[in-house]
């Protein structure tokens, strides 16, 4: 008998020690890269177990859709499926512990973070579309040849624009030509050839200043299939360019696209116009991987990208056709600074110079790359931020309403079953210890309606211990000793607790596979909880029991 107490008591001293350790607070060592300076270095996080959700610490709720004003699906349902898969693989990457990412209904899909400090930079990195794509610029003069017909036919149309404001002037010339600026292939810097500023890697916003320089004369110097538009007249510009009447008299071998940002030359603020191909060299879907950097030279910040086997065979094909040619980088129709000479034949590896951008804008192009580009733009249709004060005010209302159910369980078992009432009590604290480590290694997120599952399953907990107990009354009640009682109870009151328990796994699985995120995690703690009561009411309880008849063997009554 002492042999068989030592050796449960030695497993239920495992089990407490293990819980302790799942539940105990640590400091992690975590690299990491300085934002400002990009340094490599090591920092200590104090790691706290057992994660609170959105609910219990605060966070972000978005609420999002597919955007077809900006891109018309085809198929709704696949896309929103796809933008699912990208989500998920983007907020990995973006290290918030145990999103929220799941479809609501069949056209929106709801995000939750928990915890995030930096909202802004979380939407921006979920909204991005981050379709990537390389093209050679216009060398045709496309543009230049067509512009006589646009201005004709913006006559025709009767619509005339101010080459300052883009808006109808009084008198005077209207044409399309006076807002595109630039243009002229014969000057210089412009054409094939050699550039001192560009490198065999790809560069966004390169030396702007060393090209000012180049054509001060001039104030700027273009390249093939670049124009400078007036910030002020953009819109417009790009209003006029969308007119169907005018978009057809643009060939179709080439299309039109704006600089990501705007540039001075002088004292004027000019968006930059770039003509290219219509066929992309390569897209972002070939990439497999993508990461930040810092570029040896300049010590500016840099995206150093792979392609698969077959984007590097078409990518290498391309830049060697193309070498002395001018490659704009599209990222989600918007060019990335001016477009980099290619010099020589690039395949597998290239890099994305930031222009400027700090560390932690690169972090986020190369997490956006690496998860994929979404199919269709998204637009966020409700957007709700959970303050830290509502979290605290929902854990202190559950641990209350945890506390006077657990009270109430207390007084009535005590009350009602006496010694045995205590004995059942005492394993319900190490219940409450197995159910929150047990949590705490499945690395499972406590939310409110977690914390009910808690609850309820104390209430399983002792539910176990009154089959029990009733079942020992019995026994004793036909005439049998202590000792037989008790073992008669815990085995003919087995096979009631499994049955109920196992119904109550089977609910909670169903509710697991086919809830939302509040309701898992109910159905986890649930489930853990039912776990920890077989444990306590079955191992722990009847550990207890027999302590109790070892040091009591000539024991005639029982208080139960």
């Amino acid at each position: 008998m002492f042999s068989t107490i030592r050796s449960r008591l030695i497993i239920i001293g495992v089990l407490i020690l293990a819980s302790l350790f799942s539940l105990y607070p640590r400091d992690l060592k975590v690299r990491e890269r300085d934002p400002a300076t990009g340094a490599i270095r090591d920092t200590v996080e104090r790691h706290v177990p057992l994660k609170r959700g959105l609910d219990l610490q605060g966070g972000m709720h978005l609420a999002l859709e597919l955007d077809q004003s900006k891109r018309v699906s085809a198929d709704p349902k696949k896309d929103i499926d796809l933008a699912l898969t990208v989500l998920r693989k983007r907020i990995d990457e973006l290290g918030t512990q145990e999103p929220v990412i799941q479809k609501q209904g069949d056209e929106r899909i709801v995000v939750e973070l928990a915890g995030e400090t930096d909202p802004e930079r979380a939407k921006r990195i979920v909204q991005r579309s981050a379709f990537l794509e390389f093209r050679i610029t216009d060398r045709t003069g496309a543009l230049e040849k067509a512009l006589p017909a646009m201005d004709r036919e913006l006559k025709n149309l009767g619509i005339k624009v101010d080459t300052s404001t883009g808006v109808e002037p009084a008198k005077g010339p209207s044409t399309v030509q006076q807002l595109l600026q630039g243009g002229d292939t014969g000057k210089k810097g412009a054409g094939k050839g050699k550039d001192s500023t560009q490198d065999t890697s790809f560069v966004i916003g390169g030396e702007l200043s060393s090209l000012i320089q180049a054509g001060a004369a001039a104030g700027f110097s273009p390249m093939p299939g670049e124009y400078l538009v007036p910030k002020t007249a953009q819109p417009r510009v790009d209003s006029l360019l969308r007119l169907p009447e005018i978009a057809r008299l643009l060939p179709r071998s080439v299309e039109w696209r704006w600089s990501g940002s705007e540039i001075s030359v002088g004292t004027q603020a000019y968006y930059l116009l770039y003509v290219v191909e219509d066929k992309p060299m390569v897209t972002g879907s070939s990439l497999v991987d993508a990461k930040e950097n810092l570029d040896p030279l300049t010590n500016g910040a840099i995206v150093e990208f792979e392609l698969d086997h077959a984007g590097a065979r078409r990518f290498g094909e391309g830049t060697a056709k193309h070498v002395g040619d001018f490659m704009a980088i599209i990222l989600d129709d918007r060019v990335q600074g001016r477009p980099p000479v290619i010099q020589s034949r690039i395949d597998r590896r290239g890099q994305i110079t930031m222009g400027g951008k700090s560390i932690q804008e690169a972090r986020d192009l190369a997490l956006t790359l690496k998860a994929g580009a979404l199919p269709v733009p998204l637009k966020i249709v409700e957007e709700r931020q959970v303050g830290a004060s509502l979290g605290a005010d929902s854990i202190n209302k559950g641990v209350l309403a945890g506390l006077v159910g657990t009270g109430l369980v207390v007084l009535i078992m005590i009350g009602y079953y006496r010694l045995s009432g205590a004995l059942a009590v005492l394993a319900l604290a190490l219940y409450i210890l197995f159910t929150l480590g047990g949590l705490s290694i499945l690395d499972a997120t406590l939310t409110l309606p977690g914390l009910a599952g808690i609850v309820l399953s104390i209430g399983i907990a002792v539910d176990a211990n009154v089959l029990i107990f009733e079942r020992i009354r019995e026994e004793l009640a036909l005439g049998k000793t202590v000792r037989l009682s008790i073992d008669e109870g815990f085995k003919h009151a087995m096979n009631a607790i499994v049955d109920s328990n196992l119904a109550t796994v089977i609910t909670a699985l169903f509710l697991f596979q086919f809830g939302t995120g509040p309701v898992k995690g109910f159905a986890v703690t649930l489930i853990m909880g039912i776990f920890a009561s077989m444990i306590t009411a079955v191992y722990v309880t009847r550990t207890f029991y027999m302590i109790w008849l070892e040091k009591q063997p000539a024991m005639t009554t029982l208080s139960i």
